[in-house]
């Protein structure tokens, strides 16, 4: 028999059997994963990757003993179809069904191979992988397909998720390394919530916001947020302090409104408009200290003495230094278009594509509030925009990249989540309509909400080693491709299994570098160790700690 030869054909694979495998690749590897072209008799192939291999020794007869006295090893491949390459090289997924007998095997070229990945249109290839067992074959996908419909990247720690974020922005932004020139504005508008400061080095022109250039004020917060802040939830007076927030907020936005009575009479609890909290602050004293006219006497008011808890939190919330990019006194003088244009890219004295908000100084119990409110604004600014602009298209979209969302959108049913889980499920499901996208980074895919990921229609999924989160992906893809999560555990740092509605089909792929690199990179605790004793200076520390 030739080298190869088909043995069966199956609806989802196709068996073959390679008595010399040299003849058949010509001496170069062939792979789990390798493509091959499989003919028939109609002019027509059928691509095909081989999804895996095994060994069968078949007996040679001697001609004179009883039995064999020599093996024949032969190699039995099982390939997965993935379509039909015409007589003009134009190539179909799926549809009809190899002729039979099929005629030959043969390795396919690179061109073939890449006539596969070719069929997305030119004026929507988004290029930023190739494949990872044919490095010279570009793995493009549909741009708008990628961006609009929710992007989600997941992976274990040190599996290149930050690294693929990166490049996937850098493509986006034509950002590239200081060979190809000086960085030029274009029209991507993406912002990054970055947890662990790690994509100020990736993006050096951004607009960053760390907690000391940040600026984001208390009184944006809606009804929801204001609670997660300021009021504890376990507490018996809680339905109390709630009531006295709710018409204390209420009272202030009127008061410091300048509008007409008519408009100052419309505002209500979640009203995006000026409030003083100095003003809730003395509203609560007051009734933690009101007096009623008695029958004989004055005497204590219902709440007298029961909000001091309230009170109290109050003021350390008031008085916390940490918390000055959201209660401090440039909160209160910002304006809502000031906020926006800081988190859009169109700071006055600067724009930038990329703003990235660093929220590794932000303290952990207002994470979510912060995460929360930020990504409300978002949605709403790209609602009103497309309102006010009824009779053109979304032409500024925004894409919104959640770094560890686990951390504050987690599956979680705890109530401090509820705002941040309410925002960000909102532009999953109704961001598409006006231009807002989410890219949800995560490497715990199984503990963020369903509803979101639910959402997402392009998944890079990286080295995962967590079987809850394994089963999770292989749920997302057909089963006669589920072969190809086996090899999550085993992936290496830039690797990803790329399925969507974006790609031409699920593949293993191998993403570009990002340049210039996001600073995630492993402490390197063995170097650190072996270094002479470093003596620190402990003074500097402990007053940015204290003040």
């Amino acid at each position: 028999m030739s080298s190869a030869e088909v043995v069966g054909v199956y609806p989802d694979r196709i068996k073959i059997a390679v008595s010399d495998i040299k003849e058949l690749s010509e001496g170069e590897p062939l792979n789990v994963g390798s493509y091959l072209r499989v003919f028939d008799s109609a002019d027509c192939s059928i691509i095909a990757i081989i999804e895996n291999f095994s060994i069968e020794l078949k007996p040679i007869s001697s001609g004179g003993g009883s039995g064999p006295s020599e093996y024949q090893r032969v190699y039995i491949l099982e390939a997965l179809p993935l379509g039909f390459l015409d007589a003009d090289g134009n190539f179909e997924r799926g549809g009809g069904s190899i002729a039979i007998p099929p005629k030959s095997v043969e390795v396919a070229t690179r061109n073939e191979v890449q006539r596969v990945y070719d069929t997305v249109p030119d004026d929507k290839k988004f290029l930023f992988a190739q494949l990872a067992h044919e490095r010279h074959v570009d793995v493009p996908v549909d741009g708008d397909k990628f961006f609009n419909r929710h992007l989600a990247i997941v992976g274990s720690t040190g599996s290149g998720k930050s690294h693929a974020m990166a490049r996937i922005i850098q493509t986006a932004t034509g950002i590239r390394d200081s060979r190809h020139g000086e960085y030029r504005l274009n029209n991507t508008h993406i912002v990054i919530f970055d947890i662990h400061c790690e994509y100020q080095t990736a993006f050096p022109d951004a607009n960053f916001l760390n907690v000391d250039q940040l600026t984001l004020p208390y009184w944006l917060l809606n009804s929801d947020e204001l609670q997660d802040l300021l009021i504890e939830s376990r507490e018996e007076q809680s339905h109390n302090q709630v009531a006295v927030l709710k018409r204390a907020v209420t009272d202030s936005r009127r008061a410091h409104f300048d509008g007409d009575e008519k408009m100052r009479e419309r505002i209500h609890y979640d009203s995006p408009t000026y409030f003083d909290i100095e003003d809730v602050l003395t509203a609560t004293r007051n009734k933690n200290e009101e007096m009623i006219d008695g029958s004989s006497r004055p005497k204590q008011g219902p709440l007298h003495g029961k909000l001091d808890n309230f009170i109290t939190r109050l003021e350390n919330r008031c008085h916390d230094r940490r918390l000055d990019f959201l209660m401090g006194e440039r909160a209160k003088e910002t304006t809502l278009e000031e906020t926006l244009r800081q988190f859009t890219g169109y700071a006055n004295d600067s724009k930038s594509n990329v703003t990235v908000i660093d929220l590794s100084g932000v303290p952990f119990e207002v994470l979510s509030i912060t995460v929360s409110l930020i990504s409300r604004l978002l949605f709403d600014y790209a609602y009103y925009y497309k309102k006010t602009h009824p009779e053109m298209r979304t032409d500024t979209p925004l894409l919104v990249v959640y770094e560890e969302a686990h951390k504050y959108v987690p599956k979680a049913a705890a109530a401090k989540y509820n705002a941040a889980r309410t925002a960000i499920e909102r532009i999953a499901k109704e961001g598409r309509k006006y231009g807002i996208t989410a890219a949800i980074v995560s490497q715990r895919p199984s503990e963020i909400s369903e509803t979101i990921f639910s959402q997402c229609s392009n998944f890079l999924a990286m080295r995962l080693t967590n079987p809850e989160d394994q089963n999770y992906v292989k749920r997302l893809i057909p089963d006669s491709l589920g072969p190809l999560t086996q090899s999550l555990p085993m992936l290496s740092s830039g690797e990803a299994l790329l399925i969507g509605d974006a790609a031409v089909m699920p593949s293993l792929v191998r993403l570009e570098e990002a340049l210039p690199v996001p600073s995630s990179s492993d402490v390197r605790y063995l170097q650190e160790w072996v270094r002479p004793w470093h003596d620190v200076l402990f003074q500097p520390i402990v007053a940015d700690w204290e003040h």
